[in-house]
C-alpha cells in the first residue's frame, strides 16, 4: 500500500541496560523505517508506543534470515519485490476476530438481503482474517433461507496470506466455536478424529459459498468489481490515518451497490465521511445519496 507520511517525533533509543538484554540491535532509528514501510505499504499507522510490538512481531524473521540486527534486515525492505514482504505485513497485521463477533449486524444482513429476488446477493469481506466472519455470513444466510445453499456469493479478502491459508482450510481449534450454540455447531461443522481431534471443519457446503482471496486496501487497483449488496470491513480501518480512511473508503462506496449496506467495526465512527456514507443502524451504513430499498 501507498499513502502519505506519517508525522511523529523520533522514538527515543532504549536505555542501555534494555537494549543490551535484548537478542537483536534495534534502535528507534529501525522503529522509524519499520513504521514508515508499513504504512507506505500497507497504510497501517503504528503508533509511537508500539517499538516493543514492532520488535516482537519481527525478531523471528531477524534470527530465521540469520541478520545480526534490525537495520540489516529492514535493508532487505529497500528492494520493493524482495520476497520479505509478505512475511514483513504478515508479522505486522493484527488479526483478531470470531465467529459472530458483532453479533447485532447479521440480522440486519438477513433482513436486507431477504429483498433481493431473480439472482444471487453479493457480500464482501474486506477484511477477512481466519475466515470467521465470511463464514458466519454464509451460516446466517443459510439459517435464514432454510439450506446449505442459500443465494449468496461471498468474496472474502485480507493483505495476511498466512491468514487465507486458515481461512481456505476451514479447520479450527474446537475452543474457536465452545460458544456457539449446540444446533449451529451440529449443522454447520464436522468434528475432527485422530490426528484432528480437538479441531472442527466448516462443511463443504458452506465452503463453497465463500471465495478467498488476498487483496491489500491501499493497492492502486482491486481485482474486485462491484456492484455487492453488502460490505463488510470491520476493524481495519482503526489502523489507518484519516486521509488513507477517506482514500479506502471512497474506493469501497464506489463498489457498493446504491441500495447496498456498509458494516464497520464497534470502534469505527464513519463521520468524517459524510459525504461517503450515512448511518442507519449502530455501525451500519449507506450510501449518501443512495437508495434506501431495493
Amino acid at each position: 500500500m501507498t499513502g502519505s507520511s506519517v508525522r511523529s517525533r523520533i522514538v527515543p533509543e532504549p536505555p542501555a541496560a534494555m537494549a543490551g538484554a535484548r537478542e537483536f540491535a534495534y534502535t528507534a532509528r529501525d522503529f522509524g523505517k519499520v513504521r514508515r514501510l508499513i504504512h507506505a505499504h500497507a497504510g497501517i499507522a503504528l503508533g509511537e508506543g508500539k517499538s516493543e510490538l514492532v520488535y516482537s512481531r519481527l525478531a523471528r524473521r531477524v534470527r530465521t534470515l540469520g541478520h545480526e540486527d534490525f537495520a540489516s534486515y529492514i535493508a532487505l525492505l529497500d528492494d520493493d519485490a524482495h520476497p520479505e514482504w509478505e512475511f514483513f505485513v504478515n508479522a505486522l497485521t493484527t488479526n483478531q476476530t470470531d465467529f459472530f463477533r458483532e453479533a447485532h449486524h447479521f440480522p440486519i444482513l438477513v433482513e436486507h438481503l431477504a429483498k433481493a429476488s431473480g439472482r444471487p446477493a453479493r457480500v464482501w469481506s474486506a477484511a477477512s482474517s481466519t475466515g470467521e466472519e465470511p463464514y458466519s455470513i454464509a451460516m446466517a444466510l443459510a439459517e435464514a433461507q432454510g439450506t446449505l445453499s442459500p443465494a449468496v456469493e461471498i468474496q472474502a479478502t485480507d493483505l495476511d496470506t498466512a491468514v487465507l491459508e486458515t481461512a481456505r482450510s476451514g479447520v479450527y481449534a474446537a475452543d474457536r466455536v465452545a460458544g456457539m450454540e449446540p444446533a449451529r455447531l451440529k449443522r454447520f461443522f464436522l468434528k475432527g478424529r485422530g490426528m484432528r481431534e480437538g479441531h472442527v471443519r466448516v462443511r463443504r457446503e458452506l465452503g463453497e459459498l465463500v471465495t478467498f482471496g488476498q487483496l491489500n486496501l491501499r493497492d492502486a487497483s482491486w481485482n474486485m468489481d462491484g456492484p455487492f449488496d453488502a460490505i463488510f470491513c470491520r476493524n481495519v480501518l482503526i489502523y489507518f490515518d484519516k486521509p488513507t480512511q477517506r482514500e479506502v473508503l471512497g474506493r469501497l462506496a464506489a463498489r457498493l451497490a446504491d441500495d447496498g449496506l456498509f458494516f464497520a467495526g464497534h470502534s469505527e465512527s464513519l463521520l468524517h465521511v459524510a459525504d461517503l456514507f450515512v448511518p442507519c443502524g449502530r455501525t451500519v451504513y449507506r450510501k449518501a445519496g443512495g437508495k434506501r430499498g431495493r
